[in-house]
């Protein structure tokens, strides 16, 4: 990969989406692995809500969901969490996993059901070995060519069947009630872990990495990028009908290095899935992203998730409208009373129609810990009957 700024032109996705091939497909809850049948030529009015507003079909009200909407503000969880204290076994146990995914759903009938797992959970299948501690910690952190060239190929359904496995159950109990949703993390972020030993304040040893021996991470990059696209496809062939990138340490980089070291290894991922899957839609997110949304945009997604740092409105104008665009209500506002929660979701949702874009309504980031749960359960109440006080 050149070390070059990037640029590319937007293509024109909005009709291919229109056209998004999204039929009724059988999928089975089997030990097995199982792709999803091959869909029809065309979308059908009875696919999920969340898949017709991508591709542009007339709905009434927009999608609504929330990043991290599974897990650690749900007491469920929490009581969860107390028989089966581990991140990994609660990720990576199949029916952990897709109860987890579940609890939202049953709570809050979000549009989007995402699968709960983690953005490292395909490293071992690379020979790169982690665990959490509870946060992420590398055993053994990448600092040289050498360390780079034992990073393997990925094969998914031998390193982590039940990420697959999860994807199926979750298609078969759902049905077209809601689109699932899959997720990977982005080579540079990845990277970030990778190089660092784990979490980093200051991301001193990728840094310098990239600025004294940038062929390393460039090697290591694109490796990632490869073994990124590999990991969506196949989750899209086990089910996931939407697909989101999270780069969440990108904002770490000056933008000028983001075009050296993320967004060409964040459009490589995205131009080789679409080279086998080009109906899958496919969010960007990027936390922090203000700095970097004509980036972002480079990258050419499907729908750039705004997070809550970026005006949604000085957002589509500095990205285009032949996006989709999610977000970007600030997660903080769940804090607040039901009366000041409904203001700033239908603040969003009028911003976004304002602009005549497609939109998913979510937050500009996870959802926090300690949210009380009625106030998500008015979250998505407002979205869902946002029609009805426009």
């Amino acid at each position: 990969m050149q070390t070059k700024a990037f640029t590319s032109a937007r293509p024109q996705r909005a009709a291919a989406l229109k056209a998004q091939r999204t039929s009724a497909v059988t999928v089975r809850a089997t030990a097995a692995p199982a792709a999803v049948s091959a869909p029809a030529a065309s979308g059908s009015a009875s696919d999920p809500l969340m898949l017709r507003a991508i591709r542009g079909d007339k709905v009434e009200r927009p999608p609504v969901w929330m990043m991290r909407q599974a897990g650690r503000y749900q007491k469920v969880y929490q009581d969860l969490c107390k028989k089966h204290p581990t991140f990994r076994e609660r990720s990576e146990r199949v029916d952990l996993a897709v109860e987890i995914s579940l609890q939202p759903w049953h709570a809050f009938k979000p549009d989007g059901v995402i699968l709960f797992s983690d953005i490292l959970t395909p490293l071992p299948g690379m020979n790169i070995p982690f665990d959490m501690a509870p946060g992420p910690i590398i055993m053994d952190p990448i600092r040289t060519m050498a360390q780079v060239e034992k990073v393997t190929k990925l094969d998914a359904e031998a390193a982590c069947p039940f990420v697959g496995e999860s994807l199926r159950q979750l298609r078969t109990y759902i049905g077209n009630q809601a689109a699932v949703l899959g997720f990977v993390g982005a080579p540079f972020t990845l990277a970030t872990y990778i190089v660092e030993g784990g979490s980093s304040k200051n991301f001193a040893h990728i840094k310098k990495m990239a600025f004294s021996t940038p062929e390393v991470l460039h090697a290591l990059l694109d490796k990632l990028a490869d073994n990124v696209a590999d990991y969506v496809r196949y989750q899209a062939d086990a089910g996931a009908q939407v697909v989101q990138i999270f780069d969440s340490w990108a904002s770490e980089l000056q933008p000028q290095d983001f075009d050296v070291f993320s967004g060409p290894y964040i459009k490589k991922v995205i131009d080789s899935v679409r080279k086998t899957h080009p109906d899958l839609p496919i969010i960007l997110y990027i936390s922090g992203s203000g700095g970097l949304l004509e980036r972002m945009a480079a990258c050419s997604p499907d729908i750039i998730s705004l997070d809550q740092s970026v005006d949604f409105t000085d957002g589509v104008k500095r990205c285009g409208t032949n996006f989709a665009f999610q977000g970007n209500m600030d997660p903080g506002v769940l804090f607040g009373s039901k009366d000041f929660i409904e203001k700033r979701v239908m603040d969003t949702i009028k911003a976004a129609r304002g602009a005549g874009v497609r939109h998913v309504m979510n937050l500009g980031h996870g959802v926090l810990p300690g949210t009380p749960e009625d106030h998500v359960g008015h979250y998505f109440h407002v979205a869902r009957t946002a029609h009805e006080r426009m």
